[in-house]
């Protein structure tokens, strides 16, 4: 190695991925072939539990390359966990994190470095278009981003994005904010820091299956809107002042007309209907206040965001 070029560290998760390692290896090894004479290159794999033989695949590449570091989590905890936890074992000057499914081509890397030479602390690989994805995935993916643009403080890539390099010092942010339900998107956007996006164009699974369900997009949404946007908080109290008004209204609109008419005003339906639409909003508000204050439990327990269960090539 020449200890004069900078260190770049490329922290791929991995979980159930052992058909398409041997393919993922032999383009990451072009790949940094073709930066040999820019830059170092450390690629640290983490295995979020899988229960094939993903593990042991990577211990075996560890053994085989000394620029291949390997991470197995205690347990499975997503793909942001396990990033966080490959950027915290990393000693790049800067890091790439990318999916292991091959989504995402590793041969883009250069170009992300070069940006990053250029001065910029964050280059974002904007998904241009998207292969081998349903349209009703597209377009919920498109709203999940335009409301995030919408409902917070921040800019993010509209198309989405989830492959990026990062400056040391946006890792080491990364790393101390991350908390106990990290948005990784969210969460680097929010650092700041000079960005620039670059357009690609997302490849079609080839090996295996997508491990991103609705349960995991749903969870996804959760954490991004609660951890960073008080739209939430806001729309109910909005609500709330609303439904006082207008039920203000109709309390001085049911008085009036019990001394003008001398009866009082007949409609059980009507009554039974704005009960059920109030205690309805109630329950909605009281789900959307229990989202905050688990997520306030669960920061105040201060568990460790990940454990490690197996490691090689990392030092201690």
């Amino acid at each position: 190695m020449n200890e004069n070029l900078k260190l770049l560290s490329v922290v791929i998760p991995c979980f159930n991925e052992a058909d398409g390692i041997p393919t993922l290896v032999e383009r990451l090894l072009a790949m940094k072939q073709g930066l040999a004479d820019v830059t170092n290159v450390e690629f640290i794999f983490v295995d979020d539990h899988s229960t094939d033989t993903t593990p042991q695949m990577l211990t075996e590449l560890s053994t085989r390359f000394d620029f291949v570091k390997f991470l197995r989590l205690s347990k499975n905890s997503g793909s942001h966990i396990a990033i966080i936890a490959g950027m915290a074992h990393s000693k790049g000057d800067a890091a790439v994190f990318l999916a292991a499914d091959l989504q995402d081509p590793p041969e883009m890397i250069g170009s992300m470095f070069a940006k990053w030479k250029e001065g910029f602390d964050v280059v974002w690989a904007v998904r241009q278009e998207r292969l081998g994805v349903s349209k009703t995935s597209l377009f919920f993916s498109r709203m999940f981003y335009y409301f995030l643009n919408r409902m917070t403080n921040m800019k993010f890539p509209s198309q989405g994005a989830d492959y990026a390099l990062i400056d040391r010092r946006v890792m080491k942010g990364l790393v101390d904010s991350a908390g106990s339900k990290p948005s990784l998107v969210a969460l680097i956007v929010w650092l700041g820091f000079k960005q620039i996006e670059l357009p690609y164009v997302k490849e079609e699974r080839k090996f295996g299956v997508s491990k991103w369900n609705l349960s995991k997009k749903l969870n996804a949404f959760a954490d991004a809107f609660v951890g960073f946007s008080y739209f939430p908080m806001r729309f109910m109290s909005m609500m709330g002042f609303v439904a006082a008004f207008i039920g203000f209204l109709y309390a001085i609109f049911v008085i009036v007309m019990r001394f003008v008419v001398g009866d009082p005003i007949e409609g059980w339906a009507s009554l039974m209907v704005v009960i059920l639409i109030i205690g309805g909003l109630q329950m909605l508000m009281l789900g959307v206040l229990g989202e905050y204050l688990w997520r306030n439990l669960e920061e105040s327990r201060k568990r460790p965001l990940f454990l490690i269960e197996d490691q090689k090539g990392i030092e201690q």
